[in-house]
Parts: C-alpha cells; structure tokens; sequence
C-alpha cells in the first residue's frame, strides 16, 4: 500500500468499557474510517508516538486503500468514528487534508 499522508485527524480511543479496545494501537493499524454510512480501510501512522493508548487522543496521518473514492466527500471538521467491523473503537475528525487527491488521481490512473 501506498503510504501518502492523504488526511491529518485527531482520534480519541474509547476505554474498555465503552466497548473500546483493551491493547494499545500501534502506526500502521488498519481499521475501519466510518462516516455517512460507509465504512473504509484506512492506514494509521500516529503523530509523534508509535503506539496510542485505550482513552488516549492522538493525532495521525490516515492513507486511504480506494482515495480516488474520497476526494470530493472529506473535508476538515468531518467528524468519524474508527471501527473494528461492526464495533466502534474510537472517534475522532479530520484537521485537514493533505495528499488526498494526489493519491486519488494515483489510484485513478492505476485503474485505467
């Protein structure tokens, strides 16, 4: 996979007991992007730290798997929930984007 900073977020893990993860997230974690119904791969590379804490907030660098299917639809202060299949483990909301659409166009002209 290609590893473009395609959007900058700000995530906060849910505990446990909110049906949050119990282990530590580390960069390079993969789990659903969700927002206005669709759920999405996307790649973590956290800011500054290697691993993120149940109840931690971190900012990272998401690469979408399909960007050429995001482009148009993500924008800073979209707010989003980060799942592990049906069950959200985190919230969180995009500061702003960034090679987005170069990746996008990538993705696009690959499918050619």
């Amino acid at each position: 996979m290609d590893q473009s900073k395609d959007i900058e977020v700000e995530i906060t893990f849910l505990t446990p007991e909110e049906g949050g993860r119990r282990t530590p997230a580390f960069s390079g974690y993969r789990p659903q992007f969700y927002y206005d119904g669709i759920d999405c791969d996307a790649q973590h590379t956290y800011i500054g730290t290697e691993q993120v804490l149940p109840v931690q907030t971190v900012r990272a660098y998401l690469a979408f798997f399909a960007p050429h299917l995001h482009a148009s639809r993500i924008h800073p202060g979209l707010e989003f929930l980060i799942r592990e299949g049906s069950r959200t483990v985190a919230r969180g909301r995009v500061l702003q984007i960034l090679e987005l659409e170069q990746s996008a166009e990538r993705a696009r002209s690959r499918s050619k």
